[in-house]
């Protein structure tokens, strides 16, 4: 079959021609030599930032070196996108609400190859790269590992050719900066566009009007068919950004395309002439609030009704963007499943099953059974959770409100699956009401979970466990109807940005010995099994660990203005902070190590750095409270003469990307130890593992098949298991009974209740005892206790080894191969989207 094509004008056949030529021709935008790249670079100094070499500063530096960098990406955007044009290939679209993207020039730098003779040209006049790497902010497009997965999913897309856009949101203002101000979490906005965004091209041409509020009408057209019509609502604009995602070394850059939200009228001059300027400016400041802020704050209905709002709104754009590429191209949507696939990450966008039918069916006028075969044969749906406020429930009356449309569009999208799945007596009315889009009670709710199961061709847990967790328990009535639609597609992180470009040394090494193939195949890195054995390999791996602990105690030096040592253990646990991943378990043992220290004077186990590091959600009080408390304890412990040089703790606040690629590499010790059950996968995990360090960790998520991979000798295990979860729950868990019969847990419990770690408010942290002994302890802590602390006892016994721990920590390294997400991408790609590379780029 010939593919489809855009019809040009004669005179753009000669443009295009012109064009063509002149991209072939090198200068000053793409040769990528060391003279070329110095005049670029000062050519973007003087006539994009209108500086010179007195007047620039680090920051006008730094957007001139990432001008040259965009620039030399720009024919390979152009030439990727025309190569999918040209080959009609079939297109995945990721829907996410976070992209963790962290810095982009290092990353440009690296896949493009422009490293080296960037650091050279900027050698030559007298500056260091390395200065102006640190003056980019990192984008504030998402919290924790749900956009982290997505920008490594980005990176892998580009890197194995596969055709494919990203679509998010363009927050003003990310989640927020952590400040830590006597000890507690303070939110700041995080202003990272405050200079602008280097790599971001602004699209005004296409930008998207979407509706809020209103109501509809239902009447038939000229040939009698019913129709519906969205009428007397809000409009808001969505204006498109567009960020270039760049391969590894192939010549392919994918779009990153951001919504942000613009008013449909920015100022009201009648309002404004007369002197009312508030108001003249209202319908601006409405609008615009809905990309201002990553996941605000819901424990109001304003907070609750922004969200839905945010979520319909980037849902809104990408729909239409999506539908409009294809009719470009292709007449009518008969063939719309097989040129396009859409994934939703997570739950946050399932309101897109809803927004293709109302486009297919009041936009185009396809008919309603054709229109939802499209729509169940094009979305994929990625669960990232088992936890009961993840899975996006919306009341019936805000969704109404907000929704009118959609709402009608879900109760009949509902009622036709209810009727459907009765009348094929495929399961009984507990069942039926267990899987219904609409939750019935008091408040009825929308279960939009739901809708993406019914809505899609493909479900997806992020491991093994969780997997097995969702056909089993979450979503087992679903899985009993549709056993086929269920996989698992377990997570995986870029190598490229977690160890060539976080860990240079190691990643040097390992090329040394082995090649650089592992770069873009990471199970090539199992050929450094054998070096676990070599004295000098060890040798080497421990130097360049110790390194990158300085390079981490320095910023910890700047930041927190402790001293490290480094020959401690550095034990650390970052991420997200929630009650199931346990950083409360951590502390506790923390504090009870400090306790037997003062209490045993005999007793001196290796020096340890604790680290911890996360972010609470703004309204998450019990979060907030863990943060107060490993900073209480840190105050205690790093005050302390007598324990001097034998424990420090740390919070690392403000924690991101940048910071991660820090600490990782550092790391020698990784804390995992969320509750058996909870953690859907983690990625971290692997990140940690990927750079050498030990796992401390529960059979949760991922840490399973991480433990397979590494092999049982080189993970420290410890906890109940999920079915030991299950179990004692069952038959009644009392946390009172681990309290009594734990001598150094209710020492630990006892000292937070009477002030130790708190002197100055001694009933500070009886609210987190309270919380435990209780509050039911949801979440095993004490269950926990004795396992972890054991285990944390192992781990000193084998760090006194150096050889047996470098050992284990090479095999780390060496068999972390399968938690690269380019294995993820091409099995997404081959069991789900159904696409193929395109690489005649």
């Amino acid at each position: 079959m010939v593919p489809p094509r855009r019809k040009t004008s004669t005179a753009g056949g000669e443009e295009a021609k012109a064009l063509e030529r002149a991209r072939h021709l090198p200068n000053v935008r793409t040769a990528t030599d060391v003279e070329t790249l110095k005049r670029s670079f000062l050519d973007n100094l003087t006539y994009a930032q209108g500086k010179d070499e007195h007047t620039a500063t680090s920051l006008d530096r730094y957007f001139a070196v990432a001008y040259a960098v965009r620039d030399r990406m720009m024919r390979h955007w152009i030439q990727t996108q025309q190569a999918y044009y040209r080959n009609d290939a079939k297109r995945v679209y990721y829907l996410s609400l976070e992209f963790l993207m962290g810095r982009a020039l290092e990353n440009n730098l690296l896949n493009l190859g422009l490293y080296d003779p960037m650091r050279s040209a900027l050698q030559d006049l007298g500056l260091d790269l390395a200065d102006l790497l640190s003056q980019e902010p990192d984008a504030g497009l998402g919290n924790g590992g749900l956009g982290r997965l997505a920008a490594c999913f980005l990176d892998s897309l580009a890197t194995l050719q596969y055709p494919a856009y990203g679509y998010g949101i363009r927050y003003e203002f990310g989640i927020f900066d952590q400040e830590i101000r006597n000890g507690w979490q303070i939110e700041r906005p995080e202003e990272w566009l405050r200079f602008g965004n280097a790599w971001e091209i602004p699209r005004p041409e296409y930008v998207v009007p979407v509706a809020f509020y209103g109501r509809t009408e239902h009447g038939k057209d000229s040939t009698g068919r019913l129709r519906v019509s969205w009428v007397d609502g809000r409009h808001v604009l969505g204006m498109p950004y567009d960020v270039p995602i760049a391969g590894y070394r192939n010549g392919t850059v994918n779009t990153l395309r951001l919504w942000r939200a613009r008013a449909s009228q920015e100022l009201d001059l009648a309002d404004f002439n007369a002197g009312d300027y508030l108001s003249a400016v209202e319908d601006k400041d409405l609008s615009e609030s809905i990309s201002k802020v990553l996941y605000p704050n819901d424990l109001t209905v304003m907070g609750k009704e922004l969200r839905l709002q945010q979520q319909y709104f980037f849902v809104a754009c990408s729909i239409h963007d999506i539908v409009t590429r294809h009719l470009k191209v292709h007449e009518g949507f008969e063939d719309f499943p097989d040129k396009i696939a859409i994934q939703l990450n997570d739950t946050h966008p399932a309101i897109a099953i809803a927004e293709l039918m109302r486009v297919l069916v009041d936009e185009h006028g396809v008919e309603w059974p054709q229109a939802w075969e499209i729509c169940r044969a094009t979305f994929g749906y990625t669960n990232h959770t088992l936890m009961p406020e993840a899975l996006e429930r919306w009341s019936v009356d805000l969704f109404g409100r907000v929704l009118p449309r959609h709402l009608e569009i879900v109760y009949e999208v509902n009622g036709r699956f209810l009727e459907e799945v009765r009348g094929a007596h495929r399961a009984d009315e507990a069942a039926l009401a267990r899987m219904s889009i609409i939750e019935e009670g008091p408040v009825k709710q929308v279960r939009m979970a739901n809708l993406a199961v019914v809505g899609s061709r493909s479900v997806n847990g992020v491991a093994a466990l969780h997997t097995d967790l969702l056909k089993r328990e979450l979503f087992r009535d679903f899985n009993a109807l549709w056993p086929a639609k269920f996989n698992n597609k377990t997570n995986g992180v870029t190598p490229r940005r977690w160890l060539l470009q976080a860990n240079p040394a190691l990643a040097s090494a390992i090329t040394e010995v082995i090649g650089p193939e592992w770069i873009t195949d990471a199970t090539k890195l199992r050929a450094l099994e054998p070096l676990a054995d070599d004295a000098g390999f060890r040798r080497l791996f421990r130097d360049i660990k110790r390194e990158n602990k300085a390079r981490l105690a320095e910023i910890v030096k700047a930041e927190n203005g402790i001293t490290l040592d480094l020959d401690s253990i550095f034990d650390v646990q970052v991420k997200r902070i929630h009650e199931y991943k346990r950083q409360l378990l951590a502390i506790l043992r923390v504090a009870a190590e400090y306790l037997r220290m003062k209490e045993d004077r005999a007793y001196r186990p290796h020096p340890r750095t604790y680290l911890f590091g996360g972010k609470a959600a703004p309204g998450y009080a019990a979060a907030k409270a863990i943060i107060k408390l490993v900073n209480s304890i840190a105050d205690v412990v790093n005050h302390d003469v007598d324990l001097q040089g034998r424990m420090t703790v740390a919070f690392l606040r403000n924690y991101r990307v940048s910071l991660a690629e820090r600490i990782f590499p550092a790391a020698e010790v990784s804390e995992q130890i969320s509750t058996a059950g909870k953690e859907a996968s983690g990625t971290g995990n692997m990140k940690f593992a990927l750079n050498g360090a030990l796992t401390v960790g529960t059979l949760d998520g991922a840490n399973v098949e991480i433990r397979e991979e590494v092999g049982a000798d080189n993970f420290f295990l410890f906890g109940l298991t999920v079915e030991q979860v299950h179990a004692l729950k069952k038959r009644g868990y009392d946390p009172w009974e681990w309290y009594r019969n734990d001598r150094r847990l209710k020492g630990v419990l006892d000292a937070l209740s009477a002030g130790v770690f708190s002197p100055g408010e001694p009933g500070l942290f009886r609210p987190v005892v309270e919380s435990l002994l209780n509050g039911g302890d949801p979440y095993l802590v004490l269950a926990d206790f004795a396992a972890y602390v054991a285990c944390q006892e192992e781990v000193d016994r084998a760090y006194v080894d150096p050889e047996r721990w470098t050992r284990m920590a090479i095999l780390n390294v060496a068999r972390t191969g399968k938690f690269s997400s380019d294995r993820t991408i091409r099995e997404y790609a081959d069991e789900i989207w159904r696409i193929i590379p395109v690489g005649d780029v």
